[in-house]
């Protein structure tokens, strides 16, 4: 029995015959048509997620998973706001999510109406496209929501993918039902053509890159492509460039350098001028460190070239000179022939202090106390091969990376805005669609504040989730300013004296924790071991101060 509302059958239509299968839905009345339709034609994979903000955010993992886009329903009012923050995350993150919020009819805006606010355009900053269904369902109406509705979702794929709303207008009664089958619907397809460069372009370019001497690519946040990985090894050791990569590109290739954050505090002023580039390329998502931003504004290249499809003009190291509309992919594809072969003593450069700074790296992390940095250098080593680790933000992120990365093991993290609010959440989404072992390492009040993440029947045993619980946001005790401050202890470390326990019994999660390295030793092989039935929750124990202090002289170490 599917709703009577035409419009919604036309809509349940259009994401079926697009190829849209899965669907989270939070709960409510004003959603009914679109809950009665989408789960009683059966076509559809639905899972429930009673959080809107903790349902945005799983439909983030979960298209990472599939790969595909996914789509969130949920009622009017406050609920279309919570999706905000994934919303928002997934713009910035460029995952495909099709967003369709129930909403009251127009003329009970600002009328005192419950469950009523505007909604038309509520996410316009962080969308690629909105529109809003016609209330009534004449011919003409249902022929302008096919059109439209086709062109939203298209829009969610095309170019750079990205998140799109649908508001849907309801009247009542909203749980009318007939026996139907869904109507036949016009599908309108978007042909995609990659752009490629042109033989004037390809030859500009190449003539650009023979005349420079310090070639400087950054591979930002993407998922796991090896046959990029392999062509930009190639072109690299072609034009001599130095390709910088952090666990979040997903490339391993041993000629890479990843170790950016101790590599760039360790350069003396007069060391700077020899790792300056004369010509810098990016593509993909943002770069975590702090270091590289900050050594790249000071040491402009003269040429800094941006690869995107959707051309958008990201201008992170103040040095931006071209944005070329054209894939990573097919950019080096392109220019691999054309360009002359030369040293590598700038590659070489990097890649001898990299060993350096790697080197007295481990020797400083195996005399340093146990801490956030040592429990890091742990994990790393316990990571099963082929798994997939999801890196919560704040300090998890950037303990992470200043460690190795595991073996063979594939990196996500919510770096589209960087905030704590729902790795957790995405992480459960990913691994809910996933066959193989998920770890999430998040810190104490990133894993309390999206708890809710929990509340639901998808966690699967193969969801570890490691809490580093050093008591607070210890993320301000690292960086110069807030620990400074007389508030510093209240309203920005934010102490917390609460244990992940209770929650892991709550939502039956098999409980380990660690105090010392020898106890976090033995938790990571159970937690591994594959022996309990349920998902596992690791809590490590560190002690703030000595986290700040351990971090702080790491880099003074590597420095001298």
């Amino acid at each position: 029995m599917i709703s009577t509302k035409k419009h919604i059958q036309q809509l349940a239509a259009i994401l079926l015959k697009k190829g849209i299968r899965d669907v989270v839905i939070s709960p409510g009345s004003r959603n009914g048509p679109l809950i009665h339709t989408l789960v009683a034609c059966g076509k559809f994979n639905c899972r429930n997620i009673v959080d809107e903000r903790s349902a945005g955010y799983f439909a983030i993992g979960l298209s990472q998973a599939i790969q595909k886009p996914v789509a969130l329903i949920c009622s009017s009012g406050t609920a279309t706001l919570n999706y905000a923050p994934a919303v928002a995350e997934a713009y910035y993150l460029n995952v495909p999510l099709i967003v369709i919020t129930a909403d009251r009819p127009e003329y009970w805006i600002n009328q005192g109406e419950s469950q009523c606010i505007p909604q038309k355009n509520i996410y316009r900053d962080f969308t690629k496209m909105e529109v809003s269904l016609p209330l009534e369902e004449s011919a003409k109406e249902l022929w302008h929501s096919e059109c439209i509705c086709n062109e939203c979702i298209n829009a969610a794929t095309s170019d750079t993918a990205g998140p799109v709303h649908i508001n849907v207008p309801l009247d009542e009664p909203l749980h009318e039902l007939v026996d139907d089958k869904l109507p036949e619907v016009k599908v309108v397809d978007n042909t995609q053509i990659l752009p490629v460069l042109t033989e004037k372009e390809t030859g500009i370019l190449s003539s650009l890159i023979n005349q420079s001497h310090r070639i400087l690519v950054l591979a930002g946040q993407q998922i796991k492509n090896k046959k990029l990985e392999k062509l930009l090894a190639e072109w690299a050791t072609k034009s001599g460039a130095v390709v910088l990569k952090e666990h979040l590109s997903n490339f391993s290739h041993p000629d890479f350098c990843s170790s950016i954050d101790t590599i760039l505090p360790s350069l003396l002023n007069d060391e700077a001028e020899n790792f300056n580039p004369d010509l810098l390329i990016s593509f993909g998502g943002q770069f975590v460190s702090k270091s590289l931003k900050q050594f790249l504004r000071l040491n402009s290249p003269a040429e800094h070239w941006h690869l995107s499809l959707s051309g958008e003009h990201f201008d992170t190291y103040q040095s931006l000179t071209k944005v070329i509309t054209c894939d990573a992919f097919s950019f080096f594809s392109c220019l691999k022939e054309t360009i002359a072969l030369k040293d590598k003593s700038y590659l070489m450069l990097w890649k001898n202090r990299e060993k350096k700074i790697n080197s007295l790296r481990d020797e400083y992390i195996k005399t340093a106390d146990f801490s956030d940095l040592t429990v890091f250098d742990k994990i790393k080593s316990h990571l099963p091969s082929n798994s997939v680790v999801h890196l919560g933000n704040s300090s998890p992120v950037r303990y992470a990376l200043i460690c190795d990365a595991g073996d063979k093991v594939s990196y996500h993290g919510n770096r589209g805005t960087s905030g704590i609010d729902g790795s957790l959440s995405t992480a459960v989404g990913f691994a809910s669609c996933s066959e193989k072992i998920n770890t999430l390492i998040v810190g104490d009040l990133s894993f309390f504040y999206d708890s809710n993440a929990l509340w639901n029947k998808y966690v699967g045993k193969n969801l570890q989730i490691i809490v580093i619980n050093n008591g607070g946001g210890n993320i301000f005790g690292l960086i110069k300013g807030p620990s400074d401050s007389p508030a510093f202890k209240e309203h920005f470390f934010a102490p917390n004296n609460h244990k992940a326990e209770g929650i892991a019994k709550a939502f039956d999660l098999a409980y380990f924790k660690a105090e010392n390295a020898n106890e976090l030793d033995t938790a990571l092989q159970e937690l591994y071991a594959g022996k309990q039935d349920n998902p596992a929750l690791l809590e490590v124990f560190t002690h703030a101060e000595i986290n700040t202090k351990v971090f702080r002289n790491l880099f003074k170490h590597v420095k001298n």
